[in-house]
């Protein structure tokens, strides 16, 4: 491994939770980020704005992965958010992570 990289590794090893970076993983592995980014609206909600609406909603982290399993519309704007190809179990893993941001 080069230097750079190494240290690059090192830096998000460092400064991000175990458990965010698997997120942030999962997310990519699910195509997530084809429509969302974590700080920046793409065609959906960046991930951050996604965390302000819900927070301190009761049941955001239901609401989330209910969204991610069955996709939605109207949340956001016109365009609909499609059902994600995902299990119950990595759509909570998701919605903890974005909750977290």
């Amino acid at each position: 491994m080069h230097a750079r990289n190494t240290i690059a590794a090192a830096l998000i090893a460092a400064f991000l939770p175990a458990a965010a970076y698997a997120s942030a993983e999962l997310a990519g592995s699910k195509a997530c980020m084809a429509c969302h980014a974590i700080d920046k609206k793409l065609v959906g909600p960046a991930f951050k704005d996604v965390a302000a609406k819900y927070k301190g909603s009761k049941d955001s982290e239901k609401q989330l992965v209910q969204s991610i399993l069955q996709g939605s519309s109207g949340k956001w704007g016109p365009i609909p958010m499609p059902a994600n190809r995902v299990s119950e179990a990595e759509a909570g893993t998701l919605a903890k992570w974005v909750l977290s941001l």
